[in-house]
């Protein structure tokens, strides 16, 4: 074959590549995905400018008002979880006591993390540790900053002042949420990031049981990706509440940790067979 031959039968087979490899249905696929999460985005955000002042102003006179705003701040969670597309599939394998403040935990994979739990917890309002840079977006990081435990990971001060923070609002009759993870791995593969130290410092020191969660489903379904997810049903499972009464030396902290990242761990492995 000559030389001139060769390499027309080699161009050929690089365009067939070629065509083979455009698949125009993924790039529709990828821009209805991301049409489908600014609606999620505006659906969030038109709540927020309705209805932000009701919840701003009251909190502005007085901080004890935050149980009388909770549930507009839980149904902003749950008018976007829902208008997103999403269904919610909730089990309880032990039964929460409305009478009493949890410290709550669950694994973090997805920015609708936070609408799913709000949709779930009904009788026990929730203040969230979070991110301080949160605090920054416009209109939202004024409501946020007034409704959440806002925290710089990397000042020793703002670390410093969580522990008090939350003892403060657990004495006002509320719960605190908290994601162990401290974040969501860059690494998808990664079943369940190592958990850090925060919501069990909160658990011990201020002697505040801890109600386990897993959240399943959104990994897949809505990551931090704007070109991938779609709707469908989350699966949220309330697997122990966890005692902290009388363990307050590093080795309680530490064995409660290693408990409730195993049960985590185990119920989304299990679930990914």
């Amino acid at each position: 074959m000559r030389l001139k031959d060769v390499l027309f039968s080699i161009h050929l087979e690089k365009t067939y590549l070629r065509l083979y490899e455009y698949n125009p249905m993924k790039y529709i696929k990828r821009s209805l995905v991301f049409i489908w999460r600014i609606w999620m985005i505006l659906i969030a955000g038109i709540y927020v400018i309705g209805l932000g002042l009701f919840v701003l102003i009251p909190l502005l006179i007085s901080e004890k008002a935050f149980p009388y705003v909770y549930p507009i701040i839980r149904y902003w969670g749950k008018v976007t979880f829902y208008a997103t597309g999403f269904r919610l599939n909730y089990e309880e394998r032990v039964a929460l006591n409305p009478n009493e403040n949890y410290v709550f935990i669950a694994n973090h994979t997805s920015m609708m993390d936070i609408m799913t739990v709000l949709t779930v917890l009904k009788h026990h309002p929730i203040v969230f540790v979070g991110k301080a840079e949160l605090g920054k977006i416009p209109i939202f990081g004024r409501i946020y900053k007034r409704i959440c435990i806002s925290v710089d990971r990397s000042n020793m001060k703002s670390r410093a002042r969580v522990i008090p923070d939350a003892m403060h609002k657990l004495n006002q009759n509320l719960s605190i949420f908290i994601f162990p993870e401290g974040g969501v791995s860059d690494d998808l593969t990664l079943v369940l990031d190592k958990f850090k130290d925060g919501a069990f410092n909160i658990a011990i020191e201020t002697q505040t049981p801890i109600a386990v969660l897993s959240i399943e489903g959104l990994k897949e379904m809505f990551p931090f990706d704007w070109f991938k997810g779609y709707p469908g049903k989350v699966h949220v499972k309330l697997l122990d509440i966890v005692p902290t009464a009388g363990k307050n030396t590093k080795e309680h902290k530490s064995a409660i940790k290693d408990y409730t990242y195993t049960i985590i761990r185990k119920e989304l492995e299990s679930c990914e067979k």
